[in-house]
């Protein structure tokens, strides 16, 4: 069973101005895609790839060594950027639950968002900044290049269940916002699916 680029469920346009369709089209078709690409050939005919790829990426114990450098990238790609697109929605607003657990475990939303800023500022080079769920307690981390939390602290110096996750790879900023990166990561609080995010905590907790 071949891994297929998942649907956005929503235009490329749709986050304008903060994501520019552009950047979305290209991040999504080609970037994505490239993933999906090299991690169906790195597993052809394989019967790991019948795993879902959160299933895959948390098992890399299981890869064979020649193709774990390439399932840990490209299937790191694939999963991050499945998660990403959900996380990202104009127009919803953080309340009940999830709210209040992020004001318990760093004080106030505030207080949240500027440690979740410097994480994804603090990211040397390619990755991602994200809120997880470890051991009960939301945490906020950070991963190299396609790196996914759950592939735990052995692998990607980060564990847990993600909440929301931020790309901070160039190629998902550089034509609108070019070395900015603390002005898109800025813009993100605009287009963070707090609804997605919500579920995501119920789901884990």
């Amino acid at each position: 069973m071949a891994y297929t680029l998942p649907s956005l469920g929503y235009s490329y346009d749709a986050l304008e101005p903060d994501f520019d369709a552009r950047t979305m089209e290209i991040h999504h078709s080609r970037h994505h895609q490239t993933y999906v690409n090299n991690l169906n050939a790195a597993l052809k005919d394989h019967e790991l790839s019948s795993l879902s790829i959160d299933d895959l990426v948390t098992q890399l114990d299981k890869v064979p060594a020649d193709k774990k450098v390439a399932v840990r990238n490209q299937g790191g790609g694939h999963a991050n950027h499945s998660f990403f697109w959900k996380n990202l929605k104009h127009g919803t607003t953080l309340s009940g639950d999830l709210e209040t657990a992020i004001k318990t475990a760093f004080g106030s939303v505030d207080a949240f968002k500027a440690e979740f800023e410097k994480a994804a500022t603090s990211v040397f080079g390619s990755g991602w900044a994200w809120l997880v769920l470890q051991n009960g307690q939301l945490k906020v981390v950070k991963t190299s290049n396609q790196d996914s939390p759950l592939m735990g602290e052995a692998i990607s110096g980060a564990s847990g269940y993600p909440i929301i996750g931020l790309d901070v790879w160039e190629h998902a900023y550089y034509l609108k916002y070019q070395n900015k990166r603390p002005d898109y990561i800025k813009a993100f609080w605009n287009v963070v699916n707090w609804d997605y995010a919500s579920e995501r905590f119920s789901q884990a907790k």
